[in-house]
């Protein structure tokens, strides 16, 4: 036990020169913090990489790789600070980055989960496509981001520095209290990888807990270090778990409605992936929903005792991105 309120913990599986990159940040500015990496069964020399370079760093190893979901959730059993920092291998944190996270945690009993400013490692004058300046979604499950809707990504002019609630915070950087992890059981390890903390803020919602963004913590993220954007498993991933999650969480009268009109909408980014020549794209999208067809009654009973009608930011932002070509959030709301 510490006597430290929060823990950074890294998930590592195979980055052992992502660790050489990025950890010595963490080490350097974390000194409010017990910093742990939780391999998930690596079998390049991660382990020994923060044996020899890093001994101050506490490693948790997993039997397997679980993914990023149930790696975390396997790991955090071991660890008992009150705060936990959830952070990608491919963060780089700046001087003073958990200061402004543990006064609002100590200070704000309401808020359950806080996001930083999230910018771009390779162009740090513009905002990261993975959480920018705190998440949002619209009625039919569409994430999208202050400082980033679809693939317009802003430069970072200060437009968004104020502290203000948000639905989701990216799990690149991922700070929740410890009770509410626990209490909601964590990560649905059915997503494996990719909007289980979509899900995760989700549930915390839906009981009533608030995530924040605050610019006054800064991280630089690489992105697509794992699974870029071009991967036909990152758009599987992306597909499935956007109809797992609706499943879970969408009111009642909405459940329904809401996902036939999405499995029509993934059609339609079939047939562009088909005419753009990516047939490796459609066909993900096609096994996403036959595995959704597969765990939609899994789903179904994992959703909680009570849905907020009240979770999206606006009807449509696909109407408003590609129709009205609405791109920058600050104009739309």
């Amino acid at each position: 036990m510490t006597d430290k309120k929060i823990a950074v913990v890294i998930l590592n599986w195979n980055g052992a020169k992502l660790l050489e990159q990025f950890l010595p940040s963490v080490v350097a500015y974390s000194e409010e913090a017990t910093v742990y990496v939780a391999d998930n069964a690596s079998t390049d020399a991660s382990v020994a990489v923060i044996k020899s370079q890093f001994p101050t760093v506490k490693i948790i190893q997993n039997e397997g790789n679980y993914g990023f979901a149930n790696g975390y959730n396997v790991a955090l059993e071991q660890v008992e600070e009150e705060y936990y920092a959830l952070v990608n291998s491919d963060i780089e944190v700046t001087e003073g980055w958990l200061k402004p996270i543990l006064s609002i945690f100590d200070t704000a009993q309401n808020i359950g989960i806080i996001q930083p400013k999230i910018l771009d490692y390779k162009n740090k004058e513009y905002f990261e496509y993975a959480g920018a300046a705190g998440g949002f979604i619209d009625k039919y499950g569409y994430p999208f981001c202050r400082g980033r809707i679809f693939d317009t990504i802003e430069k970072d002019n200060g437009q968004y520095n104020d502290e203000i609630e948000i639905f989701w915070a990216s799990g690149a950087c991922f700070f929740i209290r410890k009770e509410i992890y626990r209490k909601l059981n964590g990560f649905d390890a059915d997503f494996f990888a990719h909007q289980e903390e979509i899900d995760l803020c989700w549930r915390a919602f839906n009981l009533g807990y608030k995530a924040k963004y605050t610019p006054k913590s800064v991280v630089y993220h690489v992105g697509g270090a794992t699974l870029n954007e071009s991967n036909p498993k990152k758009t599987f991933l992306n597909f499935r778990n956007s109809l797992l999650m609706l499943t879970k969480n969408l009111p009642e009268g909405q459940l329904f409605p809401i996902i036939f009109l999405r499995l029509c909408l993934d059609g339609i980014a079939g047939i562009q992936f088909i005419l753009k020549g990516k047939l490796t794209h459609c066909w993900a999208i096609l096994k996403a929903h036959f595995y959704f067809y597969h765990l939609i009654n899994k789903m179904l009973k994992k959703r909680g005792p009570s849905q907020a009608a009240n979770y999206y930011k606006t009807k449509s932002i696909v109407f408003t991105y590609f129709v009205k070509s609405g791109t920058v959030f600050d104009k739309l709301f």
